[in-house]
């Protein structure tokens, strides 16, 4: 079956697979858009590309032998003796528009168990420790009351936005004021919205109340721009930050590891048939604060710890120096721009969380007609199609240990060159590996059956609204369906060979056949779509 191909990108901005039904082969939506290199900003000198090229060039120059640790042998790196600390940094815990204003949610990130939940008389979102000060039960599993306070259902007590304890039930009242002690007051840590996602500074020591006033969560142009659409999407991975983090910054991956489901940028000769290619990634600096790169086509960056962000064209190009401000803004504006955004949330050894996005300036209507959770079956799609070699990778990477990672890996081309910088970032700077400050034994959790692994009820639609609303309203018709189809059958064995024409029993019968068939089919698809889609590499 040939690709679909259409003149627009959606929120999704890579092609996604929508499969219809079981008896029909999913298409492949191959969207492409238009833009205009930094370089050239005549609004007639546009050029077409795939989403490959954001991250991909033609260049076929290997690394030497001699340059396998250095990805260019004019990398400088900026070592004065820092080492990364990753708990004086602010964290992403979800998007806004996947959190219920209405219920505490559960979240951990970097080790910590936390609580979001929205203080209305504060008109905010808070970040608690999620634990009750009197017997350390999970606040997330209570409820937010009638006077907007956060309360504990093991025992009722209730807190305010500032973790001051406002009401023990069990204390009398004419006895001493217990609620209002330091050792009743529930553990806050600072937060504040960031580009419509919640974050939190992971230290509730009173001196970083102010932080924000010193220190503010990483900006992104795009996510600041209203001209820019930026749907979200969110899902908890099986497997750790740092092989999470690699892959993201692996381009020569997706000709294979998403074979059918992406399509790339193919070479004039294929030597195979994904059509792998040399690619050309450079990375001069690396330092505690991360690295930029250069590709072809657009430009990327480690923004340490959790954002790694790719562009079309290079932040700050001001053209040839010679135009003026308002010139180099209405030539930018004429630009069509996609970024790709995906922020890296270490939750556990073994686990994390991935929050994505991929504004663009164009194309926006898209967004406003078809529903989100659409676009997410295709990243869903993605995301499952190489989990499971990278969950098995990680252990194999643990066998041989975090530091020895170059020793182990054999990376001799230029296409690893974001993922050995990636690695020495981490061994710079950090040891390796994320500082759970001795939360964890070091094991990763064990590796369970692989349609568990892979299942997407619990590791993302549970946690997105638009998915879980879909899967609540397909479930609904499923039911719905099938109630029709038995009350067709019933009324055509009830009524009486002479009450009924032939033809109405026909007609009667025939709607019973094709409830019952649509109810199986979207059966499947719920199945497939909200909870286990597997991907056979074998047979691609």
């Amino acid at each position: 079956m040939k690709p679909l191909r259409a003149s627009f990108v959606s929120s999704l901005t890579i092609p996604t697979t929508l499969p219809k039904s079981r008896f029909t082969k999913p298409k492949l939506l191959n969207f492409q858009f238009h833009f205009v290199p930094s370089s050239t900003f005549s609004s007639t000198h546009k050029k077409k590309m795939s989403i490959s090229k954001l991250f991909t060039t033609l260049s076929s120059t290997p690394l030497s032998t001699e340059s396998i640790d250095l990805p260019d042998p004019e990398l400088e790196i900026d070592n004065q003796g820092e080492k990364f600390d990753w708990y004086a940094q602010w964290y992403p815990v979800m998007p806004v528009c996947d959190l219920d204003k209405r219920v505490p949610h559960a979240k951990k990130v970097i080790g910590i168990d936390v609580v979001v939940w929205w203080d209305r008389n504060e008109d905010t979102w808070k970040v608690f420790d999620d634990a009750c000060p009197h017997r350390l039960a999970p606040l997330s599993e209570g409820r937010i009351d009638q006077w907007g306070r956060l309360q504990c259902v093991y025992h009722g007590w209730c807190f305010n936005g500032s973790g001051d304890c406002k009401f023990i039930p069990q204390a009398p009242q004419d006895g001493p004021p217990v609620h209002t002690f330091k050792k009743a007051c529930a553990i806050v840590y600072p937060s504040v919205l960031h580009h419509d996602i919640v974050w939190f500074w992971p230290n509730p020591d009173p001196q970083y109340k102010d932080i924000l006033v010193k220190k503010k969560p990483p900006s992104i142009p795009e996510l600041e721009d209203p001209s820019y659409t930026k749907l979200m999407g969110n899902r908890d991975i099986p497997y750790g930050y740092e092989v999470l983090m690699e892959n993201l910054m692996d381009p020569a991956h997706v000709p294979y590891a998403h074979y059918g489901i992406m399509q790339t940028r193919q070479p004039k000769e294929k030597a195979d048939r994904e059509g792998g290619r040399p690619l050309e990634i450079s990375v001069k600096k690396l330092g505690i604060d991360g690295y930029n790169a250069k590709q072809e086509f657009g430009s990327s960056k480690f923004i340490p710890p959790c954002i790694f962000y790719a562009y079309s064209y290079s932040v700050g190009d001001q053209g040839n120096g010679s135009a003026s401000p308002a010139e180099i803004s209405k030539m930018h504006k004429k630009q069509q721009k996609l970024a790709l955004i995906f922020i890296c949330i270490p939750v556990s050894p073994g686990n994390s969380r991935l929050i994505w996005t991929f504004p663009r300036n164009f194309g926006i209507w898209i967004d406003k007609i078809i529903p989100r959770w659409m676009f997410h079956i295709g990243q869903n799609l993605i995301l499952d199609s190489d989990l499971y070699l990278l969950h098995v990778e990680e252990r194999k990477i643990m066998e041989v240990g975090f530091a020895n990672w170059q020793k182990a890996c054999f990376v001799p081309t230029k296409s690893d060159a974001l993922v050995v910088v990636f690695r020495r970032w981490l061994n710079k700077f950090s040891g390796g590996q994320v500082d759970w400050r001795g939360k964890f034994s070091g094991a990763l959790p064990p590796t369970p059956p692989r349609e568990q692994l892979m299942d997407r009820y619990w590791s993302h639609v549970v946690n997105c609204r638009s998915c879980n609303a879909a899967y609540k309203g397909l479930n609904a018709l499923e039911v719905a369906l099938q109630v029709i189809c038995v009350l067709s059958i019933g009324i055509v064995a009830a009524t009486k060979q002479g009450l009924m024409s032939a033809a109405a029993r026909t007609t009667v019968v025939t709607t019973a056949v094709l409830c019952f068939v649509a109810s199986r089919m979207l059966k499947h698809f719920i199945y497939k779509n909200f909870h286990f889609h597997d991907y056979s590499h074998a047979f691609r």
